[in-house]
């Protein structure tokens, strides 16, 4: 009798899907653009020492009327539009994004309710550098489990808000704008398992201090990064069933061009894999350096491999079919 009213009350669950995919990628770069000489000016340095340090040329930085939120919509937008999809039809929109300065209201409903998904989930997620692959494995979760079918996903930053001008480990780093992706569902696997983890005992590495500015123990974060990245990249890859030679693009976190190279060169990858480098031009925009990336490949479609790391200290990684 008992096993007979437990089966009576057994909850259903909505149908998923085989996989899912991304259908578009999108991005919005502010107005201005900013060279090394004017950064270098405030930090007693020099446009050949950031360009030797990171690979870093210029970077955007945004107006006043340039929020956070309104870049995010902007790149949000682009996306639906690319894949054709109503923003009514939106289930849920993320935000990735470690700059947003709202106190109560997190950044996500302000941009569903910019774009018209009134209806959708919306939720704000928070692992810095690494938050857009973060954020790419919980929509394709969504996506594959069928609580969603169409996720609207970007990583937006406005990154001068929270650093110091004058700081001189990370005045010449960081630019600003947004990157948005549309997963939706797919009859394949076209989003690849995530490998993902975090160490917080590197936590004081990368961290606000008092004011919420951004300090960050430069050549600590390097060493780490440099010795995660590749290991990730790899186990992401074993992940995925596939190598290194069946890539079509490498698109990492745009942090440092000497992580980038370092990276590429340990995966041995070939002259054919097409390897971001957004990074000369835009500047390192956390977590909106993925898709942003990502739209700046060329004509670029098959598999990529995509990794995300920083403050936590947390890292994440998969292999996503380009759309």
């Amino acid at each position: 009798m008992l096993g007979l009213l437990a089966m009576a009350h057994l909850l259903q669950r909505r149908a998923g899907h085989p996989g899912s995919r991304i259908l578009s990628v999108a991005s919005y770069r502010p107005r201005t653009e900013v060279g090394n000489e004017s950064v270098a000016a405030l930090i007693d340095s020099s446009d050949e020492w950031i360009r030797r340090r990171c690979g870093i040329e210029s970077r955007r930085r945004a107006a006043p009327d340039e929020d956070l939120v309104m870049m995010a919509t902007a790149a949000a937008s682009k996306a639906l539009a690319g894949a054709g999809v109503d923003p009514a039809d939106v289930s849920a929109v993320l935000v990735a994004t470690m700059s947003h300065r709202g106190r109560a209201t997190t950044a996500a409903p302000l941009v569903a309710e910019a774009l018209g998904a009134t209806g959708a989930a919306a939720m704000d997620l928070g692992a810095a550098c690494a938050g857009f692959p973060y954020a790419l494995a919980t929509a394709d979760a969504l996506v594959r489990s069928g609580a969603a079918g169409h996720v609207v996903l970007v990583g937006a930053e406005r990154m001068t808000d929270i650093i110091d001008e004058r700081d001189r480990g990370t005045a010449f780093l960081f630019g600003d704008g947004a990157g948005a992706v549309v997963v939706g569902p797919a009859q394949t696997c076209e989003i690849g398992p995530v490998v993902w983890g975090a160490d917080g005992s590197g936590s004081e590495l990368l961290r606000y201090d008092e004011a919420g500015i951004l300090r960050m123990a430069g050549p600590e974060v390097f060493r780490w990064a440099t010795a995660i990245v590749p290991d990730a990249a790899g186990r992401a890859l074993q992940a995925a069933g596939i190598s290194a030679a069946d890539l079509a693009a490498f698109v990492p976190h745009q942090a440092n061009l000497r992580i980038i190279s370092a990276t590429a060169k340990s995966l041995g990858l070939g002259s054919h894999v097409q390897v971001a480098t957004d990074i000369t031009t835009n500047g390192n925009t956390g977590a909106a350096s993925i898709p942003q990336a990502m739209a700046a490949l060329p004509d670029t479609t098959g598999p990529a491999l995509l990794v995300g790391f920083g403050a936590g200290l947390s890292y994440a990684a998969q292999v996503v079919t380009l759309p």
